[in-house]
């Protein structure tokens, strides 16, 4: 019988990438209209609820997001189904080095703080659970990803934005890669924990990393400019998302990646998409040097079913 999955937010990055790759894996695919919808209703009958819901405000999370979340458990209950959510880093706060399962959470932001309030409510309601945490979203249709936002947001000019000293090491996760993945656990939920704490651990590299990538496959010659926090400060008293980011800024001075052990083990045979295509995923299609030349070397997602 073909398992059915309910996708959240199916137009954003997370939501778009997961309908594809479910369907590629044989699921019927279900998506959910955040204007329309009762979500308790569409959510009847279904096996998985992927939450790619994006909250309206960024700057609004501790009302919004226990609001939805309340709304996911409810659904998920009410069908016996599981929840995947796409985690992030923002629990640990600062803690520089090897992120994993057992990082003490010591949130020091309200978003984190209100994240580690969501995951607590998720593991407390029962509702079968996967948190597949990731790092840095990376996207190749761009959809807001860190990629198109900062970092190669003056690309065609020959620069690269960093936002902190370009030595620093980041964690990134290539979305396409962790919807996969998604598909993989969904596909052995049964056999996981009620709730997991599940590191995707992507690519790491630093700026300075992508700068050389770049510059190698285009043949042009790559500067790497520093991102003016200065004007964050000054805006940050009359414009709200300014003061959101600088909140955030220590995520991107600090230099972590994300432990493969655990997923490793889960999903053994997991092949990723390798670290050139990831890191040039951003580049415009008329300077990208596979793209331009008709070719790619990204792995291609399981053949199935076409959108």
């Amino acid at each position: 019988m073909q398992s059915t999955v309910l996708i959240l937010g199916g137009s954003g990055k997370i939501g778009s990438r997961a309908s594809e790759a479910f369907w590629n894996g044989g699921w019927h695919v279900r998506q959910f209209n955040r204007k329309t919808d009762d979500m308790i209703t569409a959510a009847q009958g279904v096996d998985v609820i992927v939450n790619g819901l994006n909250p309206p405000a960024y700057h609004d999370w501790e009302r919004t997001i226990p609001a939805i979340t309340a709304q996911v458990i409810a659904a998920a209950q009410a069908s016996n189904a599981t929840v995947i959510i796409p985690g992030n880093i923002y629990n640990y706060g600062d803690q520089p080095g090897i992120l994993d399962e057992d990082t003490p959470q010591n949130a020091r932001t309200r978003k984190g703080r209100v994240r580690i309030a969501m995951e607590q409510s998720y593991q407390a309601s029962g509702v079968r659970t996967i948190v597949l945490r990731a790092g840095n979203f990376v996207d190749p249709d761009g959809n807001g990803d860190i990629m198109s936002m900062l970092l190669m947001r003056e690309i065609t000019k020959g620069t690269l934005t960093a936002a902190t000293d370009p030595d620093t090491l980041q964690a990134y996760a290539y979305v396409p890669d962790w919807a996969r993945a998604a598909v993989q656990l969904a596909e052995k939920r049964h056999e996981l924990n009620a709730f997991e704490d599940i590191p995707f651990p992507g690519h790491s590299f630093t700026a300075n990393d992508l700068r050389r990538c770049v510059a190698q496959a285009t043949g042009r010659k790559i500067k790497v400019k520093r991102f003016p926090w200065w004007i964050m400060t000054v805006l940050s008293p009359f414009w709200e998302l300014a003061r959101e980011m600088r909140e955030m800024r220590y995520l991107y001075e600090m230099p972590h990646t994300i432990s493969a052990k655990k997923f490793d083990r889960l999903l053994p045979a997991f092949i990723p998409t390798g670290p050139r295509d990831v890191m040039l995923a951003g580049l415009p299609t008329d300077i990208h040097p596979d793209k331009a030349m008709g070719t790619s070397n990204s792995i291609a997602l399981p053949v199935g079913n076409s959108i």
